[in-house]
């Protein structure tokens, strides 16, 4: 399939370099020149604007930053959407928003399918990141060839919509996570307690996640780049503090979260990276929570496979039960 992909940045540029890698027919697209005369000279084509890339392609790939960019590049695309044609919206967007521009392309006669990644940039780098798969399960499957390239677990989420919810919730969690392991290693580090040693408690316990194996240690180590950054974060919270609301939901914690991110934009920056949240809490203690032997940046370094779609419903523990 000719394959088309909009967006560039810290996320889509390294999707997009996945399915370079493997042999797939690429067009690009990116607001940054520089970033789209990158690829080209690793051997994808131009694709010029979003018009221009949905006439040319059977598939167009969306990684965009917000749902208003996502909404102004399926403006331009709409009136080149045939039957046949497939989109395939990569970005972390509202759920509402993906039904709309869906029913838009399904009125055109082409086909949309949700894909939101899960797992961090360094795993997008090497095809490693998990994939949510939302829309028709013809759909899905006929994005699936693409699929696999791109993530290493696929789990097909339900109809159009359900992947973003899923999305937004699983982001949600990472932000609560990120903040407790701030106060956790904040107040280790005060009653006296050896940072590396605090981190491995935590690894080999009950108390890790995946953003303590990975957060974690870009903050201990300085660098606290893990790109990711808080306006992108309270994006996400904000869209899944939008779900709770439409459902009723009286959360508390939410707030208070959305609260804790726009502190650290005011001392930090809008677009300052999220795991500088820790720094609040560095600032409040005259603290410094390092430690040595942390690295500066995240490598993936389990081996790249294909994709597999994840089937298994139950855990299992359930299951032997």
């Amino acid at each position: 399939m000719k394959t088309g992909f909009i967006g560039l940045g810290n996320v889509g540029g390294k999707l997009a370099g996945s399915l370079l890698r493997n042999g797939i027919d690429l067009r690009v697209h990116d607001l940054d020149p520089s970033l789209v005369a990158d690829f080209v000279a690793r051997g994808a084509g131009e694709g010029g604007g979003p018009a221009e890339m949905m006439r040319a392609c059977d598939v167009v790939i969306t990684c965009l930053p917000s749902p208003a960019a996502s909404a102004a590049v399926m403006a331009e695309m709409l009136p080149e959407i045939r039957p046949g044609k497939i989109w395939m919206e990569m970005s972390t967007t509202d759920a509402d928003e993906i039904l709309r521009l869906g029913a838009l392309v399904a009125q055109a006669g082409g086909t949309a399918v949700e894909c939101p990644v899960s797992g961090g940039c360094h795993r997008a780098d090497t095809g490693n990141i998990s994939i949510f798969a939302g829309g028709p399960r013809a759909a899905v499957e006929a994005a699936m060839p693409l699929l696999k390239h791109l993530g290493r677990r696929i789990l097909h989420t339900g109809d159009l919509g359900t992947a973003s919810k899923l999305k937004v919730m699983t982001n949600y969690l990472a932000t609560v996570h990120l903040v407790a392991l701030c106060e956790a290693m904040t107040t280790m580090k005060a009653a006296g307690l050896d940072l590396t040693t605090t981190y491995e408690a935590i690894r080999i316990s009950s108390g890790t996640s995946f953003v303590h194996e990975t957060e974690s240690q870009l903050i201990l180590s300085g660098s606290r780049d893990v790109n990711f950054t808080m306006d992108l974060i309270q994006k996400d919270i904000g869209l899944f503090q939008k779900l709770a609301d439409q459902g009723g939901v009286p959360l508390e914690m939410s707030p208070l979260l959305i609260e804790i991110m726009r502190d650290g934009q005011r001392r930090f920056g809008e677009r300052a990276q999220s795991n500088r949240i820790i720094e609040r809490l560095e600032q409040a203690t005259g603290l410094q929570v390092l430690a040595d032997g942390f690295p500066l940046v995240l490598v993936d370094d389990e081996p790249e496979a294909e994709g597999a779609e994840v089937t298994r419903s139950v855990s299992p523990l359930a299951a032997a039960e």
